[in-house]
């Protein structure tokens, strides 16, 4: 499966590992999780790990634009951590669909998204 999840500080935040291409129904497994955290602990910090992700079919593309525009003020802090110029790039293009905090690591400095997320 090329998403996948786990939780750190006691669910308060949530690590995604995308690998590979994601299809739309990779986003019936992601989205019920996030939204049962989010139900849980109300707003969450991500981590979104690109390492080794290559981008998404049509379907996917569309499940997340829905995903952003529905959890657009869920998320405090997004992380996303990478290996590629585009996965930086990311970063600046996601910004406008969250009222998160939004910063880039490279995967090299992935410990650093860890800590960062951590501090409250």
């Amino acid at each position: 499966m090329p998403i996948q999840l786990y939780e750190e500080n006691g669910g308060r935040v949530l690590v995604i590992h995308f690998t590979g291409k994601l299809t739309k129904a990779d986003y019936e497994h992601f989205v019920p999780e996030v939204e049962r955290l989010v139900g849980q602990y109300g707003k969450l910090n991500m981590l979104f790990d690109m390492t080794g992700f290559h981008g998404w079919d049509a379907g996917a593309f569309w499940e997340d634009t829905k995903f952003a525009v529905t959890h657009f003020s869920d998320i405090l802090k997004l992380a996303i951590a990478g290996d590629k110029k585009w996965h930086e790039g990311m970063a600046v293009f996601s910004k406008p669909f969250t009222k998160a905090k939004v910063r880039y690591f490279d995967h090299s400095e992935i410990h650093g998204a860890h800590k960062w997320l951590a501090e409250t």
